[in-house]
């Protein structure tokens, strides 16, 4: 390698003969890592080839819709016991109350399905799928403000610069169509909180691992994926031309540098060539019947909506997509929850469950895991004075509800218990690094042996502390 060539970032690059051949297999056109390290991750038969997220971004309020108890309303505007809070830390926003009153559901409920699964009444259609879903009441995170709660929910660690779920399982799996990135992400704005909790571009990363594994934004509108045009004057084969020829120039510069992300680069440029035809064809729903948008509800014609997102999400599923996530806005019901959770729930409801439908009845979500989550739960006392039309809940880790379907999880089936009070855990707690192992597990990789050198570590998504695949909730 010639000296002026030899950048830092080139020799740190290639001071780790296991990095290297990682990252030079999945850089020289494989999809994934290379068979032997392959082997290593990989320990069973994967349940599933694919994961959908829907990521309810804000913390939805467990107490109110998955985990709503009798005793509830017995406790109703009394003072949550010292002996349940047991000094635990509180936000800012509620730590200066003079008291915690306890607040019952907002709505009522039902057990719904085989399994009995308790199901608000605000969530009318995931109450017809109850057969289809896993809850899991006893989740659970250290993290108790958004930020990095929702990084921990999304790369394994509440500190920046580790890469996200989908960056690893792209980089585990590779692409399962070569016309279309294997980490897909659409964004909505709930009619709850608006604005809610912003979203960063980070949520969905590849950290250290090589760029090409990040996810892609879908957007609604005219332009789906930014900057993915040709300018005015160019046509396609001008440009085939131009990244041939760029080609060359990078792959002459990456064999003299052996910097990683110049090779990379490469496999971008190609994917963006071969998604100018692929994306024009997915976001065409002129092809779906009448019946496909009244499965999911009429904001399913809407463009950037949560409905239209769960749609395409089942045409990326189609199409061969390995992480497909959607985060919806608007869970952070500080105040006013019983106007800003029942509006949320409108939103996301009938295409939640219409997604999990539509899936089935295509032969798709056997092989498909969901995942319908967020960073953590709320509080069963009032954030405010009880009663009062603005109060609302503040945020709670101890314990919060998600529920999974397809993928090889059980369906029909509760998991993990709660107190009187939906405040802790009292059986099967879930930590979310538990989730991300499953998660793993249900695709066929080994979540202690799936890592990555870097920074002297072997890096894995569920971070340093056990984690545990969960196995009760596999089918």
């Amino acid at each position: 390698m010639s000296p002026e060539f030899f950048t830092r970032r080139a020799f740190l690059g290639s001071s780790s003969a296991a990095m290297g051949q990682l990252a030079l297999a999945s850089l020289l056109g494989q999809e994934s890592a290379s068979a032997a390290s392959r082997e290593l991750m990989r320990t069973f038969a994967p349940k599933a080839k694919r994961v959908i997220c829907l990521f309810q971004s804000g913390g939805p309020s467990h107490v109110d819709l998955f985990d709503g108890k009798p005793s509830l309303v017995k406790y109703h505007g009394t003072n949550l016991p010292d002996s349940v809070r047991g000094g635990q830390r509180v936000t800012g926003m509620t730590s200066g109350q003079s008291s915690f009153p306890v607040v019952q559901p907002i709505a009522g409920g039902k057990l719904c399905g085989q399994g009995q699964v308790w199901i608000s009444d605000l969530l009318p259609w995931t109450q017809k799928i109850a057969d289809e879903i896993c809850v899991i009441r006893s989740m659970h995170t250290e993290a108790i403000n958004h930020d990095p709660a929702i990084t921990l929910a999304n790369t394994g660690s509440m500190q920046l610069g580790n890469a996200s779920a989908g960056a690893w399982i792209s980089y585990g799996l590779g692409a399962d169509n070569s016309n279309l990135p294997a980490f897909m992400v659409l964004v909505s704005q709930g009619t709850g909180k608006n604005p809610g909790q912003p979203i960063f571009s980070r949520l969905w990363g590849s950290g250290f691992l090589p760029s090409q594994h990040q996810g892609v934004l879908l957007r609604g509108g005219a332009e789906p994926v930014l900057y993915l045009d040709n300018p005015s004057g160019i046509q396609r084969e001008h440009r085939r031309s131009q990244l041939d020829t760029l080609a060359q120039l990078n792959q002459q510069y990456g064999d003299l540098s052996g910097d990683a992300e110049t090779f990379a680069r490469i496999q971008q440029y190609e994917m963006a060539f071969r998604m100018q035809a692929s994306v024009p064809e997915l976001t065409d729903l002129s092809n779906e019947p009448p019946e496909t948008f009244e499965l999911y509800g009429k904001e399913s014609r809407k463009p950037g909506t949560y409905a239209a997102n769960c749609l395409l999400a089942r045409r990326l599923a189609e199409r061969g997509v390995r992480f497909i996530q959607l985060f919806h806005r608007g869970w952070d019901q500080h105040i006013a929850i019983t106007q800003q959770l029942p509006n949320q729930c409108r939103d996301t409801d009938q295409p939640s469950a219409a997604l999990i439908m539509d899936l089935k009845r295509r032969g798709l979500l056997d092989d498909t895991l969901v995942i319908w989550g967020a960073e953590f739960g709320r509080t069963v006392y009032s954030q405010g004075a009880l009663g009062s039309p603005v109060a609302g809940r503040d945020h709670h880790g101890r314990c919060f509800s998600v529920w999974l379907a397809g993928g090889g999880i059980k369906a029909g089936f509760v998991h993990g218990e709660t107190d009187d009070f939906a405040w802790n855990i009292t059986r099967d707690p879930v930590h979310l690094r538990d989730l991300h192992a499953t998660m793993l597990h249900q695709l066929g990789l080994n979540h202690d042996r799936f890592v990555y050198p870097y920074r002297g570590l072997d890096q894995k998504l569920v971070g340093v502390e056990p984690a545990h695949v969960v196995k009760s909730i596999l089918a």
